[in-house]
């Protein structure tokens, strides 16, 4: 869910409609510079095109409301989400040309640069737009007044969010605890301005705008207690429960049928981050087979050559919610092993072959999962998928083992480039694994991924250690 919007002035309510109606109007007037570039008459079929644009824009491409101090991480998942947006609308239009058998009314040279074009402009304009937002809603006249009701971690988070990003519109005046200022912690920058009973009388003197209530979600009914009491006041009121206790994976708010509901354990890779992610995935593992195919078709001799056996060996593993799928590999080994158990390669193993020795060593013998890839059962970065076997084995063991498959393995992920590769001799060495996949789906953005794939060609350059 988004962060609230409670327009304070008409200069507040100006600046989030500007924010709203951004991306159909750079969009309208993109079009309308591109038929100007191609000397083509803005006719009544490009006003009409325009229009349904207009509604796709308010439908899909929503407004990216970004601070312009947020870290450069969060602008770039936004610039991921606007181009994954703006493709979908795309293809829609192209679907809707298609089946009214309208697309031959639009020059083909003005809707591809519109479509190029578009996406660039949009980014540069909520850029700037969010800018000037900044600033304007940073004007404490603008600005709404906030207190919390629980001095805590989760409302110091909250406040320090509200207090760095000044786009917010919202200025903290303080916080209510019945503990004493010794024992929260409280400062002259945290200022404790009294008990929650002294919260609705300050909230009604000093004109109060917002309340965030930050207690713990055992203290339920002491919640219900302090809305009664603010029930006599104007200010919105807003629960900020401390659910952090627990070990959240995509943690965040949404709602199911209209009843709110907050996410403890979720994919990082729902709606458009899931669609950005498969396009980076299939562009580039179409790009990657033609150039790799010779040295595949060389690896593949190599291997029938070296050893009787099939040239490509096929394990059943776990893949995304837990499901079992088929992973392709180049067999370096004189054996193929995949039943109820499994003998993990050791150093100096007498099983692997002199050819495989070496695939292993620079991982090439992983090159054929980029055909997993494509069937959409693998991505290039995720969690290593392990033998169904070693599954069984670990998820009894170790807790949150299976949280790991909430999205597609990897041919490549954020344990193996933290040296977690290879033999897992010691329980340790595989929880250390687990610890590394559970934080790359906390913390996953396109950055994050682009990271592991170059320092996994590093390494491989380098020199691989742990691989044997």
């Amino acid at each position: 869910m988004a962060e609230p919007v409670i327009f304070k002035n008409r200069v507040s309510l100006a600046v989030y409609a500007v924010q709203a109606l951004l991306p159909a109007l750079v969009a309208v007037l993109a079009l309308y510079l591109s038929t100007l570039l191609f000397h083509v008459p803005f006719d009544r079929n490009y006003v009409a095109f325009s229009a349904v644009v207009v509604l796709l824009c308010a439908i899909l491409v929503r407004p990216a409301q970004v601070t312009s101090n947020e870290p450069f991480a969060v602008w770039a998942d936004r610039v991921v989400s606007v181009f994954a947006r703006w493709f979908v609308l795309f293809v829609i239009l192209m679907f809707i040309g298609y089946a009214s058998k309208s697309s031959s009314l639009f020059s083909r040279r003005v809707v591809l640069a519109w479509a190029v074009v578009t996406p660039l402009l949009l980014v540069l304009t909520i850029y700037v737009v969010n800018r000037v937002s900044t600033r304007v809603l940073a004007d404490p006249a603008n600005a709404r007044r906030v207190v919390f009701a629980g001095l805590n971690d989760v409302s110091r988070a909250l406040a320090d969010r509200l207090q760095r990003n000044k786009g917010l519109g919202m200025v903290v005046s303080g916080f209510f605890d019945d503990r004493s200022a010794e024992r929260t912690g409280a400062s002259d920058t945290v200022r404790l301005l009294g008990r929650l009973p002294d919260l609705a009388p300050y909230v009604k003197q000093q004109h109060i705008d917002v309340i965030f209530i930050a207690l713990p979600i055992r203290h339920v009914q002491r919640v219900m207690a302090l809305v009664d009491d603010l029930r006599d006041t104007t200010a919105s009121i807003y629960y900020a429960p401390d659910i952090y206790v627990f070990d959240l994976i995509q943690a965040r708010t949404t709602e199911i049928g209209g009843i709110p509901v907050i996410a403890m354990c979720e994919t990082p890779f729902s709606e458009f981050r899931g669609i950005s992610k498969r396009i980076f995935d299939l562009c580039c593992s179409v790009a990657l087979l033609p150039v790799l195919l010779p040295l595949m078709s060389i690896i593949a001799l190599l291997v029938r050559l070296s050893s009787p056996g099939p040239i490509i060996f096929r394990q059943r593993r776990y893949g995304l919610d837990g499901r079992q799928i088929t992973v392709y590999k180049f067999r370096t080994m004189t054996v193929t092993e995949d039943g109820a158990s499994i003998t993990q390669v050791t150093r100096n193993d007498a099983r692997v072959t002199s050819v495989g020795r070496v695939l292993r060593r620079l991982s090439l013998d992983e090159l054929p999962q980029l055909f997993n890839v494509l069937q959409g059962r693998m991505s290039l970065v995720g969690p290593r998928p392990h033998a169904v076997a070693h599954n069984e084995e670990y998820r009894r063991l170790i807790k949150g083992y299976m949280v790991r498959h909430k999205v597609l393995p990897g041919i490549t992920g954020l344990a193996q480039i933290n040296g977690c590769r290879g033999e897992t001799a010691e329980l340790a060495q595989m929880q250390a694994r687990v610890n590394f996949d559970l934080d790359y789906l906390r913390r996953w953005s396109p950055l994050l991924d682009l990271k592991i794939i170059m320092t996994t060609i590093w390494q491989i350059l380098r020199n691989p250690r742990g691989v044997y």
